[in-house]
């Protein structure tokens, strides 16, 4: 067995703690950015696989001190680069410094990848070409203080990135985030859920997704994993069936609407390369008018909702009314209904004019949000 760290947003690693153990694969510790577990070949083939909230998982190889460059050099260069790739592929490497000798990560960058280069050179009187856009291996060292620590990327193009979203709106949510808020507001393919500011319908398909069981990393062409000498593709073939055999159907229960057509027609064929369009179902609707959908009739359910925060352009009072507009449609329409909000602006939530029974610390990016929950009365 070996460590794996699985990666996330700031806010989502309770979230994919459950995921993992979910898979059935032991979870070691958890950071506010991550999940340690361990896990065999099957297991982190799975978890690239499977998992909705994760960013990246990466295979810790080395762990060292050093407070010179030299120190540097001979910690990297004293382990085996090229039992992972060959001297033809391709190499890229990421760092990160905090509180450290090394002051530019830059610099750290260039000395790993000459301790890595020089081990291939001696080898194989040859090394490996950088490609910083699509590496066959990427190298990730992280050095806090005097402490360093090197990983191996077996994600390849981050997990967030299903590859259903080829257009998209003007600030759509990041998937495994849009996972997560599902996630966090307890939503299952048994409860209705209608999004009404569905922008390119990120957080309707991911849902679709979760009801219909298909794995997020079904639509990738190719995994970090996948350009290593010791990948096993038997053991992939296994994985990859296994998660195909599990999909399922699903009765309609998702909804989404818009007040833009030409990002409704975007979240239809986003759904449509997801596989899951005929779990969806868009409409054009303004948020003062909105209503639950006829096929809801009687039934309560859940609205998420990820609206503009005025980031870019500012909080304006045609901003607030959007806001207003939205909390009187749900006060005439939705009563017994559940509203989950993503906020990243207080002032415009207070807008509303509801009392959040639960909030929740997330991030969307670099902004400091929060998930609110509010029990339409």
């Amino acid at each position: 067995m070996d460590k794996y760290i699985a990666q996330t947003s700031r806010g989502l690693a309770d979230v994919l703690e459950k995921e993992l153990q979910s898979l059935g694969l032991k979870v070691l510790s958890k950071s506010s950015i991550g999940v340690e577990f361990e896990a065999d070949v099957a297991g982190c083939y799975k978890a690239n696989l499977h998992l909705r909230t994760a960013t990246r998982v990466l295979k810790p190889i080395l762990e060292f001190k050093a407070n010179s460059n030299d120190a540097l050099y001979h910690g990297v260069r004293k382990h085996d680069f090229t039992q992972y790739i060959g001297p033809k592929d391709t190499l890229a490497i990421d760092s990160t410094v905090r509180d450290s000798y090394f002051k530019d990560q830059r610099f750290v960058t260039l000395k790993a990848k000459d301790a890595i280069v020089d081990q291939f050179r001696e080898k194989f009187d040859e090394r490996p070409d950088i490609d910083s856009d699509n590496p066959d291996l990427l190298v990730m060292i992280r050095i806090v203080e005097d402490t360093v620590s090197v990983a191996l990327d077996t994600s390849g193009e981050p997990l967030t990135r299903r590859g259903y979203r080829k257009e998209q709106g003007e600030a759509p949510l990041r998937e495994h985030l849009a996972a997560g808020l599902l996630s966090l507001a307890g939503w299952n393919e048994d409860i209705p859920l209608v999004d009404p500011m569905c922008g390119s319908g990120t957080i309707l398909i991911e849902a679709a997704m979760m009801a219909r069981k298909i794995a997020p990393g079904s639509f990738k062409n190719k995994f970090g994993f996948q350009r290593l000498k010791d990948f096993n593709p038997d053991v992939w073939e296994t994985v990859l069936s296994d998660a195909m055999t599990a999909e399922t159907e699903q009765p309609l229960k998702i909804f989404g609407s818009d007040r833009d057509g030409k990002v409704i027609r975007v979240a239809e064929a986003n759904a449509r390369r997801a596989g899951v369009d005929d779990t969806i179902k868009f409409e054009r609707a303004y948020v003062d008018a909105i209503v639950p959908p006829p096929e809801l009739e009687g039934k309560k359910g859940i609205l998420i909702v990820n609206p503009p925060y005025g980031e870019r352009l500012g909080v304006d009072e045609e901003l607030k009314d959007v806001y207003r507009d939205f909390a009187f449609g749900l006060k005439q329409n939705f009563k017994g209904w559940t509203m989950w909000m993503i906020s990243g602006n207080d002032e415009l939530t207070g807008a509303l004019k509801l009392k959040a029974t639960r909030k929740i610390q997330v991030f969307n990016g670099n902004i400091d949000c929060r998930f609110l929950e509010y029990k339409i009365n």
